[in-house]
């Protein structure tokens, strides 16, 4: 089994990322349970603006996009600012929109049968309504989202320091991110095993 994180963050490699951080800790704990994973700092890509797979040359997103397709777990993990996710996050969702019709040999939409969770930092407070608008988007898409397939941290309400430069908050966003980690795993085994079809014309 295969996991994709695309990490989110508006900070180019090799800048260290707060979000990239807390990312390992539900990457670590999918290689604990059989998963492989692969890390994508989209920022480190051009991807332009748009809502199709391919916008052609110069185009990084169909690289993106096979690696998504070519996994089973999807973790989306954005910062928090101004109490949204990034723009590089929204970028993302807007190139998956294409998936919305775009179907496999069976006639699936091309995200079905996969599993979506989400990583959110920042050091303000909104990591809720993040996760509900990266969710919601990728339900859309046609992703499956598992029970409590998120961990967050921030250090809300307010600014404050960033989530590498404490050590407060970060158990419980461990154990948080573990238990995402075995519920992404149980659902994406479950939906191997019984795979959804077709939707119904």
């Amino acid at each position: 089994m295969r996991a994709l994180v695309l990490n989110c963050t508006l900070k180019p490699s090799p800048q260290p990322s707060n979000t990239d951080a807390l990312a390992r800790v539900v990457a670590d704990a999918l290689v604990g349970h059989g998963v492989e994973v692969a890390t994508v700092r989209l920022v480190d890509h051009h991807v332009p603006p748009g809502v199709e797979s391919d916008l052609g040359e110069g185009d990084d997103w169909p690289a993106v996009r096979a690696r998504i397709l070519e996994s089973e777990i999807l973790v989306v993990a954005t910062p928090t600012w101004v109490g949204h996710p990034s723009s590089v996050a929204q970028r993302a969702l807007e190139r998956m929109d294409a998936m919305i019709s775009e179907t496999d040999d069976e006639g699936r939409p091309v995200a079905y049968n996969r599993v979506a969770g989400v990583v959110v930092t920042g050091n303000e407070d909104g990591a809720h309504h993040v996760i509900s608008e990266i969710a919601g988007g990728l339900v859309d898409i046609g992703f499956t989202i598992a029970p409590q397939a998120w961990t967050y941290w921030n250090r809300g309400p307010g600014p404050g320091p960033d989530y590498s430069a404490t050590d407060d908050g970060h158990e419980w966003s461990a154990s948080t991110g573990r238990a995402m980690a075995q519920n992404l795993v149980g659902v994406a085994r479950a939906l191997a095993g019984a795979p959804l079809g077709p939707p119904a014309s």
